[in-house]
């Protein structure tokens, strides 16, 4: 079998082995229903639609995903497994997606549990579930963007509660860069290039293109790279912490 499944096998079955796992999807089942029938204003919208449930997915990420992603790699270095695991016969790119990959599952499955919500908008009227569907496709693209960023700044540091902190902190910027206010604050001293630079990186502006049913190359190239960035950077990482 080949290395990176069994490492993805293996981290997603360590999710479940401890009852962090159930709590962590019951807390994200319960704060997705509270923001969308309350917060959200679901019902009295009277709009056959989840915009309120996806709205608030890139600020219930900025929680949870670091939550799943502190452990990654603070965890192995803190109890000292992350020498054996390197010294195995697979490659730090096969020890990295394997990771990567258990935690993206696991947020996905997350996600999945959130049917019942999408049952309910089918019961109450006639929603377009194709514009649902490239919705839940958008969220989970870009959990996978956070988790990437999560796996870099659990390289960095042993300790799962720094990792949790710089997570946040680099997401939340990733995802404030294509916002007015932020956005304002350049206007006026700085070219319009840098400044269309500075929107596109933003996490908001790539999935409120693809919660609105428009799933462009752009956008999947945008979810895609950013992933691959952050888990090139944490191969260059680990070398760095293996070569000391």
């Amino acid at each position: 079998m080949n290395p990176t499944l069994i490492i993805t096998k293996r981290e997603l079955s360590s999710y479940f082995s401890t009852p962090v796992a159930y709590v962590f999807i019951l807390i994200f089942l319960v704060l997705s229903g509270v923001f969308t029938f309350y917060l959200g204003n679901f019902f009295e919208r009277e709009q056959a639609d989840l915009t309120p449930f996806f709205n608030f997915h890139p600020w219930l990420y900025l929680f949870l995903v670091p939550a799943v992603s502190m452990r990654l790699w603070s965890e192995e270095r803190k109890s000292g497994t992350i020498e054996l695991l390197l010294t195995l016969p697979v490659t730090r790119f096969q020890a990295v997606m394997g990771k990567f990959l258990a935690a993206w599952l696991f947020t996905g499955i997350a996600l999945f549990l959130t049917f019942p919500i999408w049952l309910t908008v089918n019961y109450l009227g006639q929603p377009d579930n194709g514009v649902i569907l490239s919705s839940y496709l958008g969220s989970w693209l870009m959990a996978g963007g956070f988790l990437a960023i999560g796996s870099c700044m659990s390289a960095l540091t042993r300790s799962q509660v720094i990792a949790f902190i710089l997570c946040g902190v680099v997401c939340l910027v990733f995802t404030l860069a294509g916002f007015p206010l932020v956005l304002n604050a350049f206007r006026g001293w700085m070219p319009q290039l840098v400044i269309d630079t500075l929107a596109s990186l933003s996490f908001m502006t790539h999935f409120s293109s693809v919660s609105r049913g428009v799933i462009s190359l752009q956008d999947l190239v945008y979810f895609i790279s950013m992933a691959g960035f952050w888990l090139a950077a944490t191969i260059i990482v680990l070398d760095m912490k293996q070569a000391k």
